[in-house]
């Protein structure tokens, strides 16, 4: 009986991306996919406990896998990623001793250890398909020990994840990521090369440079490449045809890197570069190392040296002794400089964190709502605004996927855009004409077919 394997994954990009990597590893021993949990012979949790929120969240979910343990009792249940870290897990195997296996982020090792030793019914039983994997790797041409895509993503899959750096070793005083992942990492040149260039063999189309601080690429390694030098490199990849990178910090983002991208045409002119908070007496509390000022002069450089690009930013409210003046000042900058996009966040204590051990969480749930709710509003407003200068309009849009009858696609500067077509219209980069546009989304037809009446 073919072996089957489940993978509920929360959070971040990277957990995306690790998620990728644990479901082709255990392709590899010989494992299906299925999107059911009941059908499972292992199951991965891959979590996220940068809010409490996402931290509650995969407690419950992981404690309805618990009933299937029960009635199966070999079915292999493995916790992963941010709520495991890279401490050790001594207090959730007492807390949770019906999870078989837990592993830090970005590490299946642990499980395919497990599995390995504990489970060799399993690996003979699987043989077959992992000889299948191997031909597939062939296949595409690709050589021992590069990535292949799992099998329900290969040749569906248009746009992936590529981590360059790990961890991470900035230590804003809001956030668990440095204790949860650990320091920071680059990997080699050659392994991030290699991976893009398996990926193109197998149909991907755009790859997106992965770090907690991606600017901060090579810092690590003594005369280490930086980003720009890799995006240069990952450019000559045959194939590939966009690049993007995420997320970037305000005070390693080098004018070298945006010579990088206004030079380069794979690489889409949008850049993810978080504020946090608009007050400097804030920003000093998060221990965020630049002021307003810097970070406004940042994005006046970036859209004199890459005209027409998008910026994306992040912001907290609420964050601890955050005055009303204070949160004004977020709310201004927020409006004068009128981003594309702005990921907000309600401030949610951190075990372990420097604000979580010196500061006192003293902005009440429901401000916390009220400034979040403001924010929300005037971005909406300003995107609305942004938009529809679309219209009209022609843009270059790779399509990815078909959604409730449109196909879905993106345009270089990461705007959401849906058409609809007959067509096969997956991994195309195809002209088309804005014919509606919204704050979150616009819709289009394609140049070379009558337009469609928008919806």
């Amino acid at each position: 009986m073919e072996k089957k394997y489940h993978l509920w994954t929360e959070g971040c990009q990277m957990n995306v991306a690790d998620s990728q990597r644990v479901g082709s590893s255990l392709e590899h021993l010989g494992y299906a996919f299925t999107d059911k949990a009941e059908e499972a012979d292992v199951i991965v949790m891959n979590t996220c406990v940068v809010r409490q929120s996402a931290e509650d969240k995969a407690l419950g979910r992981l404690s309805s896998f618990k009933p299937l343990k029960e009635k199966n009792p070999n079915l292999v249940i493995n916790l992963m990623g941010c709520l495991v870290g890279v401490r050790g897990a001594e207090k959730l195997r007492a807390k949770l001793p019906y999870v078989d296996v837990f592993s830090p982020p970005s590490d299946p090792g642990p499980l395919i250890s497990f599995l390995s030793s504990h489970r060799p019914d399993v690996l003979r039983e699987g043989e077959v398909r992992a000889i299948e994997a191997d031909e597939t790797a062939r296949r595409f041409g690709l050589m021992d020990g590069e990535l292949v895509l799992p099998d329900h993503e290969r040749g569906k899959t248009i746009s992936v994840h590529v981590p360059i750096v790990y961890g991470c070793s900035h230590a804003c005083a809001f956030c668990i990521i440095p204790y949860k992942r650990g320091v920071e990492r680059s990997r080699p040149v050659g392994d991030i090369i290699g991976e893009i260039r398996s990926l193109a063999k197998q149909g991907v189309k755009e790859v997106t440079l992965l770090g907690q601080i991606v600017d901060r690429y090579g810092k690590d390694v003594p005369d280490g490449p930086n980003l720009a030098a890799l995006l240069r490199l990952a450019h000559e990849v045959d194939g590939i045809e966009r690049i993007r990178f995420l997320t970037s910090h305000p005070n390693y983002f080098t004018e070298d890197l945006m010579d990088a991208v206004a030079a380069l045409p794979k690489v889409m002119p949008h850049i993810e570069v978080p504020i946090q908070a608009g007050d400097d007496d804030v920003l000093k509390n998060m221990r965020r190392g630049y002021t307003q000022q810097d970070y406004r002069d940042l994005v006046a450089k970036i859209r004199a040296k890459i005209p027409d690009c998008s910026i994306a930013t992040d912001i907290i409210v609420g964050f601890p002794g955050e005055t009303d003046a204070q949160f004004m000042e977020t709310h201004r900058v927020l409006s004068d400089l009128r981003l594309d996009v702005a990921h907000l966040a309600r401030y949610s204590s951190r075990e372990g964190t420097v604000a979580t051990r010196n500061m006192d969480d003293n902005v009440s749930d429901e401000e916390k709502m009220h400034r979040f709710r403001l924010l929300e509003e005037l971005q909406e407003k300003i995107v609305g605004e942004i938009n529809q200068k679309y219209l009209g309009e022609k843009v270059e849009v790779l399509f990815e996927e078909k959604v409730k009858g449109r196909w879905r696609g993106r345009t270089p500067t990461n705007k959401l855009v849906f058409v609809e077509s007959d067509e096969d219209l997956r991994g195309r980069i195809e002209s088309a004409k804005v014919t509606w546009a919204g704050p979150w989304s616009m819709q289009a037809t394609l140049e070379r077919q009558p337009e469609l009446l928008s919806l």
